[in-house]
């Protein structure tokens, strides 16, 4: 009801969605699916089950998400699927990715694990793909201790997802092709009852812990956005995001007059302790993408990354608090505005 769709089903994890996810997908043998180079890794490592080749896309450095331009120019015959990302709770282009999608043939996805109730247009996150995944692992802003769920539009879909993971649940499949298998295709990837307890408590507050945490970053982020060089992770105005983990900006050394880890040290120095500099979740480089003994189809890497290379150059991180402190929110405007008006100091050391 809440994502008006036909179907989800409860998984044990993300991982487990997103596995169904492509077990349900039917896609040929080195069939390609465009993914962010900055992602959770399962969400790559599981197409080495399904002989599917993931192609890694850049990010744009400002929004931590998949870049359309950059899958338009590594879009070859066999791509099939394009799998974006809403990372730390920001929705991805995904007008622009679907409009991409539906120019190519493409069959969209989409990888909701960090965006619960965040949406774009009014629409919620994880209704725009033809398949969803969401996870409820502990630290989530939907957290059951661990926990997942597809979302599907289509009927087969979602029948073939489920034969994979909920056996003696195929008596209850309206398609014939999957119902006469009593005992599924052999895995089990439902839900722990305790852990669909928790995030049907979870789910109550949901909107409510959300509000909270994004008026406390909005307080936070409207003043020290002003500081010159210092843009936080866009927001489109069309867009609600959520926040997830951490709370991300790019520094424009050149706009603010000192580079990112003289920064990041001094606002250290003023008490800030828990500034670091930002990293993406940049995969490309672990060697599992680039041993063949692991993969049926190696994953296509492109030799640059300029977004996401910027960004593990420039980014900062914040820690986000989950309840209200008013106080630890001023004492932190307090100290960005302090090593902003020393930057010509910090500039020249």
């Amino acid at each position: 009801k809440h994502f008006n769709i036909p179907d989800c089903k409860a998984r044990f994890n993300g991982t487990s969605a997103i596995t169904a996810i492509y077990f349900a997908l039917n896609l040929p043998a080195g069939s390609e699916i465009m993914v962010p180079c900055c992602t959770f890794w399962s969400q790559i490592t599981s197409m080495r089950f399904f002989d599917l080749v993931p192609v890694m896309i850049d990010i744009n450095p400002l929004t931590l998400n998949f870049d359309v331009e950059d899958a338009r120019r590594k879009l070859t015959k066999n791509t099939k699927a394009v799998f974006p990302v809403h990372y730390l709770g920001m929705p991805a282009d995904m007008d622009h990715i679907s409009d991409f999608c539906k120019e190519k043939g493409l069959i969209l996805l989409e990888d909701a694990c960090h965006a619960h109730g965040a949406s774009m247009q009014g629409k919620f996150m994880g209704s725009w793909g033809r398949m969803a995944c969401f996870s409820f692992q502990a630290s989530k802003p939907l957290p059951a201790i661990e926990g997942g769920m597809g979302n599907y539009q289509n009927q087969d879909d979602y029948e073939r997802a489920t034969i994979l993971g909920h056996y003696r649940f195929a008596n209850k499949l309206k398609g014939a092709e999957y119902n006469k298998y009593k005992y599924g295709l052999g895995m089990k990837l439902r839900m722990h009852p305790v852990a669909a307890a928790l995030a049907r408590c979870q789910l109550e507050t949901l909107d409510k812990r959300n509000a909270v945490l994004k008026a406390q970053i909005r307080r936070l982020n409207d003043r020290i956005t002003m500081l010159p060089g210092l843009y936080e992770q866009q927001n489109r105005p069309d867009v609600d995001r959520v926040y997830y983990y951490s709370n991300r900006f790019l520094l424009n050394e050149t706009e603010a007059g000192m580079s990112r880890d003289a920064c990041v040290k001094a606002l250290k120095a003023e008490g800030v302790s828990l500034v670091s500099a930002g990293k993406a979740q940049f995969l490309c480089d672990d060697p599992i993408f680039h041993e063949a003994k692991w993969w049926h189809h190696l994953p296509v890497i492109a030799d640059k990354f300029p977004g996401a290379r910027e960004f593990d150059k420039n980014g900062i991180a914040l820690d986000i608090f989950t309840k209200e402190m008013p106080e630890l929110n001023e004492q932190y405007i307090t100290a960005f505005e302090k090593v902003w008006a020393h930057r010509k100091e910090l500039g020249e050391n």
